[in-house]
Order: structure tokens, then C-alpha cells, then sequence
């Protein structure tokens, strides 16, 4: 999917004909005349950002035309909806998350909306993810992000069944919630394309199950399937079994370290290959000089020049704008069919993967 959804809207496929001559107009013939929805006529009448100039004035002149008149009733049930966006991420503790949730909270202020957040931190388990997007579902949140590596997409359809929800930042692809993701499958063989281009032939590769992480087991299977179709060795090592948090990442050097050969370590994000440096940097093994490494996400601190890290940068801002926007677009009957967007990263060529 493109991106170039207008800030307006098309017209609402339940738009009705206006009404015959001396029936009083209705908000939904204005809607009809002026060709939005009826969202996008309430929000041109009362002012709300977010509609452009162009439709405002559209509106405006089919209400004047049709003599139609704001119901003062109306008028107040508008004034209590509550203009909030319910953001669930993961883990706004890691820079992945915290760039994201900040570029939520950007465009949906862009858009007349404000976000209430819910978040765990770290070790939150999949029932409590789920009980955080009913808390948020509770606060009469009109419109649902979820930003989650681990939450199954079926603990999801049912919040998407009640009000228009997407899935932020992981490939997403269930006919029934849309979604805006950066591409795991081509970012991960661009990677190790550019590995095996600086001539690298017996690569270890840091592995996950969907079950503990939908976004970093696609990139890290892509990177291995890649490799070895280019005629690489490829050792891989389950990250599952390092354990929580990045305690793991001083077994899992060894393990790599132990295989032989190995001239390049693929680690699944930033915070995995810095948690690896640490460890080669104790134990006295020079990167590049005797074993390159890789991230995988791009985002600061960790592009920091000092590290100098070889990493996919994935583009969260646009990320966020996009999945406020098809979120909002759902609200406004604007969006009325599941979309699912699929954005490509940029590689960064650091100096912690260098050519053998």
C-alpha cells in the first residue's frame, strides 16, 4: 500500500441520498452531498484538526446549501467522545519501543488525538499483555495500537472485533487487523547479503521461535535462509535458550566461539549486539579484527559513532505516522477495509563487520 491516504475522506459507502424537499437535512445528507463520511462532517462543523481545508469548506457549503443546523444534542455527544488513542508497546524501557511510542504520540497530537499508554517492562508475560489491552479498551480509548514482538495476533482479533485496532511494528498479515511493519524477511537477506558480499563463509546466526519473538525470529530464519543460498556455512544458536533480558549472551559467545571458524556473529537487534560486544570485549577478542558482528534495528543510542555498529535501520517514524494515521482513518470511516503495510529499512555498513 501506497502512502497517500488523504487527511480527508472518501465518500462512506453508507452515505444516503439527501432527503426530500421540506424533510429537515440530517447530518447524514450533508455527508452524502458534500461526499465524506459522517465523522469527517462532524469534525469540519466543530473544528477539529485533522480534516483538510478543502473538505471544510466542501462541507460547509453543502450544509448551508441543504439549510442544515447542528443538533445541539449531537453537538454534546461529539463534545464527550474522548479523542484518545490506547497505545500498548511492550517494553518502553528499550530504544525500539520508546521511538516508536514517541512517534505515536506526535502524529496522533497532529491529528486532534491524545494517547494513553500501557506498557510492560520486559518480563511481561502474554496474559498480561493481554489484561493491559483490556484495561485500555476500559478507558473508552476510541482507536487501538498494538506494538508487540510476542502477543498473538489471535489475542488481538477480539479487541479489533470492538473498535478499530492495528498492529504496530511487526509483519502482520491476518485478514482482519490491519498492520504497518517494516520488512523482516527482506531486511534480514539484505543484511546477510551484506555479510557474504564482505566474503564472509562460516557465519553464526542468533535464532528465535515465533513463540518468543514474531518479529525477530522472521529476521533471523531470513538471514540464515539468505546465507545459505549464497553458499555460506551457517551455524546457528537458539535464542531462546539465552534465557530473559541479555544475561544469556555470555553462553551463547562461547557457543559460537567453540564452532571454529565462525568470522561473522548475526545478532537479532542492537541491544543483542552490544550485550555481544560486551562479552567479546572481556574476553579479549577484537571486533572486526577477529570476528564481525551485526545488529538489526538501527536506533539510537546504539548508532552512536563510537560503536560504530553494522545494523538494519528500521524506519519507526514512519512507522508510527502510518499506523496512527490507518488507525484515525478507521475511527473517521475514512479506512474502511484491513490494510496492511510493509515498509523497507536501510542498511548501515558500521565498522563492526568488515570484509575477510
Amino acid at each position: 500500500m501506497r502512502d497517500d491516504t488523504p487527511d480527508d475522506g472518501a465518500p462512506s459507502a453508507r452515505a444516503s441520498t439527501p432527503r426530500s424537499t421540506g424533510a429537515v437535512p440530517t447530518i447524514h445528507d450533508v455527508a452524502a452531498a458534500a461526499g465524506v463520511s459522517k465523522s469527517v462532517v462532524s469534525r469540519a462543523l466543530s473544528g477539529v484538526p485533522g480534516v483538510a481545508a478543502q473538505t471544510v469548506e466542501r462541507v460547509r457549503q453543502a450544509a448551508a446549501r441543504l439549510g442544515y443546523v447542528p443538533n445541539a444534542h449531537a453537538r454534546g455527544m461529539s463534545a464527550r467522545r474522548s479523542h484518545t488513542l490506547g497505545v500498548f508497546v511492550r517494553d518502553a524501557a528499550t530504544p525500539f519501543y520508546g521511538h516508536l511510542l514517541t512517534a505515536f504520540q506526535e502524529q496522533a497530537a497532529a491529528r486532534g488525538y491524545r494517547v494513553v499508554t500501557a506498557t510492560g517492562a520486559g518480563s511481561f508475560s502474554i496474559d498480561d499483555e493481554r489484561r493491559a489491552l483490556e484495561t485500555l479498551v476500559a478507558l473508552r480509548v476510541e482507536g487501538l495500537i498494538v506494538c508487540s514482538g510476542a502477543l498473538p495476533v489471535e489475542d488481538i482479533t477480539p479487541f479489533a472485533r470492538r473498535i478499530p485496532t492495528v498492529v504496530a511494528g511487526r509483519p502482520e498479515e491476518d485478514p482482519t487487523v490491519s498492520s504497518v511493519y517494516c520488512d523482516e524477511v527482506s531486511g534480514g537477506r539484505a543484511l546477510a547479503d551484506h555479510v557474504a558480499d564482505l566474503g564472509h563463509r562460516r557465519v553464526a546466526v542468533m535464532t528465535f521461535t515465533p513463540r518468543s519473538s514474531i518479529t525477530q525470529s522472521r529476521r533471523t530464519h531470513a538471514m540464515a535462509e539468505r546465507l545459505r543460498e549464497r553458499g555460506v556455512d551457517v551455524v546457528t544458536f537458539g535464542g531462546d535458550e539465552a534465557g530473559p533480558g541479555f544475561d544469556g549472551a555470555g553462553g551463547i559467545v562461547a557457543s559460537v566461539l567453540e564452532a571454529g571458524g565462525v568470522t561473522a556473529f548475526m545478532t537479532p537487534s542492537d541491544a543483542w549486539a552490544v550485550a555481544v560486544l560486551e562479552v567479546l570485549r572481556r574476553r579479549g577478542i577484537a571486533v572486526p579484527g577477529q570476528l564481525s558482528v551485526t545488529g538489526y534495528d538501527g536506533v539510537t543510542p546504539f548508532m552512536t559513532s563510537l560503536l560504530g555498529l553494522t545494523s538494519w535501520r528500521q524506519p519507526l517514524r514512519t512507522i508510527g505516522r502510518l499506523s496512527v494515521n490507518a488507525v484515525v482513518d478507521q475511527i473517521d470511516g475514512i479506512a474502511t477495509t484491513v490494510g496492511h503495510v510493509a515498509i523497507d529499512g536501510t542498511l548501515v555498513a558500521g565498522r563492526t563487520a568488515v570484509a575477510v
